[in-house]
């Protein structure tokens, strides 16, 4: 789909995800540090977001919010208007494999695994079939440009096919949105180009909500829209 459509439907569609008055806070010692302060955030379908700005503004705690990789001091985080932080631990748990997908800076693949066994650990996870499981690492390693390294262990490739098998990995179960934490921060300026364009095709061919940290301005570039944190709440970048 062109990404005058996939803009045009985000604007139809209110919000699917809405985070409103969030608060987050983290202790040193004796002083409490305020991260986000009633901040709030709305992200339409098929958007592409990119958090810029300094470290230790927030932007890698909004992140994992978002993701429900941590828990807010107060606030509510809705996905389609449900407030998902009111699931328990093992609905949020489920609700996170299959939802979202999570791309890092540091892929956190099993190096003595291989690229398939890698890409399939969210499906099996799911209790998908090993068979169907297979299959789904296979289509999306394929897409992402590794139909020659299926079966190569992830600690012998390099460097940009270890973040393409991450990527195929967070994509396998086609999740409403994909969370990319510094994707290319590691990569040199070529694998970083590639994984840009491959994220934005991607974000094409699957209508997924796309939210990226990063301090690459290319990438920032690319999203449709850029924001930043300041004093604890979003803030619009030109």
């Amino acid at each position: 789909m062109p990404q005058e459509n996939i803009e045009k439907s985000s604007e139809q569609i209110p919000s699917f995800i809405t985070v409103r008055d969030m608060n987050k806070s983290f202790t040193n010692g004796s002083v409490s540090i305020d991260i986000l302060k009633m901040l709030d955030f709305d992200l339409g379908a098929g958007e592409t977001v990119a958090i810029v700005g300094a470290s230790g503004i927030g932007k890698s705690t909004l992140l994992h919010i978002i993701g429900t990789l941590d828990r807010p001091d107060s606030g509510e985080l809705l996905f389609r208007g449900e407030n998902v932080f009111l699931y328990d631990d093992f609905k949020l748990a489920r609700f996170r494999n299959e939802s979202v997908g999570f791309v890092f800076q540091f892929h956190h693949l099993l190096p003595e695994f291989s690229a398939l066994e890698n890409a399939m650990m969210p499906a099996l996870i799911r209790g998908t079939q090993k068979q169907k499981a297979t299959q789904a690492a296979e289509e999306i390693l394929v897409r992402v440009g590794l139909q020659d390294r299926l079966h190569y262990r992830v600690g012998k490739l390099s460097g940009g096919e270890q973040q393409r098998v991450a990527l195929a990995r967070a994509l396998v179960l086609k999740p409403l949105v994909l969370l990319a934490d510094e994707p290319t921060g590691n990569l040199d300026i070529s694998n970083s180009e590639q994984i840009h364009g491959l994220l934005m095709e991607l974000n094409r061919e699957f209508l997924m909500t796309l939210v990226v940290v990063t301090h690459n301005t290319e990438l920032a570039s690319l999203m449709s829209r850029r924001v930043t944190i300041a004093a604890g709440k979003l803030a619009p970048m030109p």
